[in-house]
């Protein structure tokens, strides 16, 4: 989905300056449509619920792995 890739895009640089369902207004998506996104960027594990100043959702941290051969 092209509107998933463009909103997770935004929340990274959005930087919690404003609340996920303004971010999505701002980009032309309505209340659903980015709730809708929101669920699907959940789901695929690449968001996560935790405040982060204005917006309630965050990118999740990539760690790196671990090298277990030794």
């Amino acid at each position: 989905m092209e509107n998933k890739e463009k909103y997770y895009k935004a929340l990274i640089e959005n930087d919690g300056q404003l609340n996920e369902i303004d971010l999505g207004e701002k980009m032309g998506f309505n209340e659903d449509e980015t709730n809708e996104i929101i669920v699907q960027l959940l789901s695929e594990h690449k968001i996560e619920y935790r405040e982060n100043k204005a917006c309630n959702y965050s990118t999740m941290k990539r760690g790196r792995k671990k090298n277990n051969s030794r």
